[in-house]
């Protein structure tokens, strides 16, 4: 019966899914075809076969994070903040895809280092998670011996734990990410819950615009909002869990 329970919601949300993105994939790919003819049409040197290499080399430049900026092109993917933001990635497990090592010994380390920071990481979240949770129940008591209330102190902790969480880690940083990134507060609150869970789908990635300039601080701060958040959020899908079973 989980099984099939497990299996028909997977059904479920690929139906839903195919129903809202399928019509704009389907009107995205006739523009880009539209406008691939167009091109070729009014530069009439361009060939189809080059144009497609040229195209291809763009990408796979865009992917390493090179972009052309006039005449120059802009780096900074790989400087000390981005790999320790790649870093942090690795380990907890987001891998947003947007970024990913190039070489064959970046690879190799990339490998042993995941293989040694995983544990690590869910060590160090296991820890923050409980120091969490007794903190809450330390409130708690207290409470209760202050007011003297018996069973009302305890949900009361617990709901203003999961208020302030959701305040601290969901509500509030989408309007840093709003003036920093220029995203709207529908992307930044999608973009916090895919990082914190880490499904980490790589679409919406902080730092990687070009055209904007962020402060030293910017990628540190979230690093450290990704590590508590992680934490948070795993004691509440933990209580969903617990209410599945």
């Amino acid at each position: 019966v989980l099984l099939a329970a497990y299996v028909g919601y997977l059904g479920l949300g690929a139906a839903v899914l195919q129903a809202l993105e399928r019509p704009a994939e389907v009107q995205a790919a006739q523009h880009l075809l539209r406008e691939h003819w167009e091109l070729l049409a009014n530069h009439t040197c361009l060939q189809g076969p080059a144009l497609q290499r040229l195209i291809e080399g763009i990408i796979q430049a865009y992917k390493s994070g090179i972009t052309l900026q006039g005449n120059t092109t802009s780096l900074g993917r790989w400087d000390f903040s981005g790999s320790f933001f790649f870093s942090i990635s690795t380990i907890t497990t987001i891998g947003y895809g947007n970024l990913s090592p190039s070489t064959a010994t970046g690879r190799i380390f990339c490998i042993v280092f995941a293989l040694f920071g995983i544990p690590l990481n869910l060590v160090l979240l296991n820890e923050i998670g409980q120091l969490m949770l007794l903190g809450v129940q330390h409130c708690a008591r207290h409470l209760e011996v202050v007011c003297h209330w018996q069973n009302k102190a305890s949900f009361l902790m617990k709901t203003c734990a999961l208020v302030t969480g959701l305040l601290l880690f969901l509500l509030l940083p989408p309007l840093l990410f709003s003036d920093k990134e220029g995203w709207s507060y529908e992307e930044g609150f999608y973009y916090s819950f895919i990082t914190l869970s880490t499904i980490g789908f790589g679409d919406y990635v902080i730092g990687m615009n070009p055209d904007r300039t962020y402060p030293s601080w910017y990628k540190n701060v979230i690093s450290l909002w990704i590590l508590f958040g992680m934490a948070w959020l795993a004691l509440v899908i933990k209580f969903c869990i617990n209410i599945l079973e």
